[in-house]
């Protein structure tokens, strides 16, 4: 088992930043890549970008590319999804996500993951 926790959500305006954070427990860390989900209201849950388990290979939606920004600390087994200039349709709740991989620099929130957080909740204030 994988246990992921979420934290860091709340409530900003538009135009500003929040980090969040995914801390990862139960098994090797390093040999899963992570991904970050989000799920608005009335929307389906959609993949905003990935960390390869090395961490030296991300990829993001087109949607945040240019704002988010996911990073990983293996010595602290966290996973971290920076957010800038937020926007009232960043509102959702936010997830992160385990998939074991064996190659080092690739990640994709486009297949099966295996182990989820519950999420946290984001909302953006026009």
């Amino acid at each position: 088992q994988l246990q992921l926790v979420e934290s860091g959500g709340g409530l900003v305006q538009s135009g500003g930043s929040l980090r969040l954070s995914c801390v990862v427990s139960g098994r090797t860390f390093d040999a899963y890549a992570i991904g970050w989900f989000r799920q608005a209201p009335g929307k389906e849950r959609e993949g905003i970008g990935c960390i390869s388990k090395s961490g030296d290979s991300a990829n993001y939606a087109d949607s945040v590319k240019g704002r988010f920004t996911i990073s990983r600390d293996n010595a602290k087994n966290t996973v971290y999804l920076q957010m800038n200039s937020l926007e009232p349709e960043d509102t959702g709740v936010y997830y992160c996500a385990g998939r074991r991989v064996l190659t080092s620099s690739w990640c994709s929130t486009s297949y099966g993951m295996d182990y989820w957080g519950k999420g946290t909740l984001v909302t953006v204030s026009s």
